[in-house]
């Protein structure tokens, strides 16, 4: 094959044979990686006749296939018939729909779905009715509660609701509760889970009921003395996972009748996705705790790698108490959390919770094995090499396939789509670039391009779901971006991002007053230093001691900064008087809270380490082991977080400041 044939047929499977660096400059793929990918994809699948078609409300459609008559079978049970005509290239046309849904097409020998999107996705303006929101973000393991066993959970953070929504609050947006691997508590971080379909039963509370409502020490936890991990600094997860998972199994061994009757009810309705999920945790237990060296599934003995397999099936069989088990644990995670989301709206948040939906899974988890058709089989995703990284990054995470979605409806995308809103007022899409393409690296070696994604489709199922969900869609659109791209966001009404450390028009920061109205405005995010980390330099000392050689010009340009940034605080009115000390970072957290208040966006996002004025942040990105990412936790239980007076101040200031006065 000619390299002229190689990127023709590159092409044709959705690759990008060149891309655009950070300086602009035009970087052609070597034809080791466009063969690499070509090979991982493997030949596209028919999509001639897709299973599920996306449109525009009142937009005609056109797709392949020939004239004749059609039923179309409304989502409400109205029936229409009709005649589709000839289109062009062997297509034929129907005319537009105009209820958003979906709909069932008989034509011929075929059924397809139609899923027609409204113009937008429900937004801010919608939930609050035009007024302007605040909302606080949380990891949600960083929650504290007596008697919790040492990670937050549901009912923390509906404790936290309870006391947020009185005070103004319309939204809590938390770190992503993705399915882990229940085998292996040393998988711990949010954002290389095993589902993006499932939960994360370490957030389940070890309590028989079935709202979290006044819920005390868990009963099945202190019976296995956890009272040492409840006061620690850090999750010790090695320790704490296992004893959340004995408790629950306590629970679910001794489980009362109306228990048992109302998880076999969810049981029943969550069908198909659910046992196979439940089926590899009960695997993965039993292959990763008989040989480490398989851990993950493309390890195991071949008649357990098809989930559809008859070995696969006698398994669960024989193991159908684990089976149940792994079923029950996520029945109580869901329940938890939708308890959580109802006291959120009790408490009078408009929106409540916003959950976060994390770019990829690992390889090795639930996702891949179980929908193997619709992801990413032998390609990670990542970045293309940039200053910072000059080889690239590599996630070690994997995603969907584009054609693999497009062939099978779509399936595995709106499960994660309905499982990030079912139990929440919205949803936050990490690295929302995905939707259109992402940087993916062969198994076979580092070099990688871009993949294209159905961008026009994805949007309308996100649309669509979101406005069934009556819940918003922010969209993490920071970074380099392609060209139009943040304005089709927008249209398609997703709520993007403005950070405060990036609104800065060289070495002025950006009047917020500015800032872009669709979008959520914030001080920081997981990633990034917090305002008490930036302004007194703790951020750096953490560089330093990580071996970076170039910290001191850095501390000479904070100095600058800080400058900057108060004199932003000063000229949007967030603050007066002259400039705290370094070493004073209280009032530089009460003025950053109040500067994003008075913002411009739709909705202004403070994370919690700010509002309690904290140094540290949840992850430092490049770290692993020499910084305790996704470990920390908050240093006050959530019923007395939010009413410490200079944490219960600075959160009326920002509620002012949203209220405009």
């Amino acid at each position: 094959m000619t390299d002229e044939d190689l990127a023709r047929h590159a092409a044709g499977a959705g690759i990008e044979t060149e891309w655009r660096d950070v300086a602009g400059t035009i970087r052609h793929v070597s034809p080791a990686a466009l063969h690499g990918i070509l090979d991982a994809l493997g030949p596209p699948p028919d999509l001639s006749h897709p299973p599920m078609i996306t449109g525009d409300l009142g937009q005609g459609l056109a797709f392949r296939g020939q004239p004749g008559r059609y039923r179309l079978i409304r989502e409400t049970g109205q029936t229409h018939e009709g005649w589709a005509e000839p289109a062009h290239d062997g297509h034929i046309a129907i005319p537009g729909i105009d209820e958003p849904g979906y709909h069932l097409l008989h034509i011929g020998d075929r059924q397809i779905t139609l899923a027609i999107a409204p113009p937008r996705c429900w937004t801010v303006a919608d939930a609050m009715r035009n007024r302007r929101a605040w909302g606080l973000t949380v990891q949600l393991y960083s929650l504290r509660r007596d008697g919790d066993g040492g990670i937050g959970d549901f009912a923390a953070l509906e404790t936290m609701a309870r006391h947020a929504g009185p005070l103004g609050c319309s939204a809590i947006a938390i770190s992503p509760v993705h399915a882990q691997f229940t085998a292996d508590p040393a998988r711990f971080t949010p954002y290389s889970p095993s589902s993006r379909g499932m939960l994360n039963v370490l957030h389940a509370p070890a309590t028989e009921g079935t709202t979290t409502k006044g819920i005390g020490p868990d009963p099945g936890l202190a019976a296995l003395d956890s009272a040492a991990l409840d006061s620690g600094a850090l999750i010790d997860w090695g320790h704490a996972a296992p004893l959340r998972i004995a408790a629950l199994r306590r629970i679910f061994q001794t489980a009362s009748s109306t228990l048992r009757h109302a998880f076999h009810a969810f049981r029943a309705e969550a069908g198909d996705p659910l046992e196979r999920h439940a089926r590899f945790e009960a695997l993965h237990q039993s292959q990763f705790h008989g040989t480490p060296q398989r851990w993950n599934w493309r390890d195991w003995p071949a008649e357990f790698r098809n989930p559809d397999s008859p070995a696969v099936a006698a398994f669960a069989a024989r193991h159908a108490d684990e089976v149940a088990f792994h079923a029950f644990t996520q029945f109580r995670a869901a329940s938890f959390m939708q308890s959580a989301q109802h006291a959120a709206r009790q408490a009078g948040m408009p929106i409540g919770l916003v959950a976060d939906v994390a770019v990829g899974v690992d390889p090795g988890g639930s996702d891949a094995w179980r929908r193997p058709a619709e992801m990413l089989q032998g390609l990670t995703i990542g970045a293309p090499p940039d200053a910072f990284n000059p080889a690239g990054q590599n996630w070690g995470v994997t995603t969907y396939a584009p054609h693999g979605l497009v062939a099978n409806g779509f399936g595995a995308f709106l499960e994660m789509l309905r499982a990030s809103l079912r139990n929440a007022g919205g949803m936050r899409i990490d690295h929302v670039m995905g939707l259109a393409r992402l940087w993916v690296i062969p198994a076979s070696g580092a070099e990688g391009a871009y993949l294209r994604f159905p961008l026009q489709d994805l949007l309308r199922l996100v649309k669509l779901e979101s406005w069934r969900h009556r819940a918003i869609v922010l969209g993490e659109d920071l970074g380099t971006l392609p060209d139009g791209f943040r304005g089709r966001l927008e249209q398609a009404g997703l709520t993007g991002m403005r950070v405060l450390w990036f609104e800065r028009d060289g070495d002025r920061f950006i009047p917020p007053n500015i800032w872009s109205h669709d979008a959520a405005a914030m001080t920081s995010t997981h990633d990034l230093p917090t305002v008490a980390g930036w302004w007194t330099g703790h951020d750096l000392d953490w560089r330093a001691a990580l071996g970076n050689p170039d910290v001191d010009p850095d501390r000479h340009a904070r100095a600058r900064d800080r400058a900057a940034l108060w004199a932003a605080f000063r000229d949007s009115g967030a603050a007066d008087g002259g400039q705290p000390d370094t070493h004073d970072a209280a009032p530089v957290a009460d003025a950053a809270s109040t500067h994003i208040g008075l913002s411009a966006c739709a909705l202004a996002l403070l994370p919690i380490e700010d509002a309690l004025a904290l140094p540290e942040q949840p992850n430092i990105p490049g770290t692993r082991d020499e910084h305790p990412n996704w470990r920390r936790r908050l240093p006050v239980p959530a019923d007395t977080m939010l009413t410490a007076p200079d944490t219960a101040a600075r959160l009326a200031k920002l509620a002012r400041a949203r209220a405009g006065n």
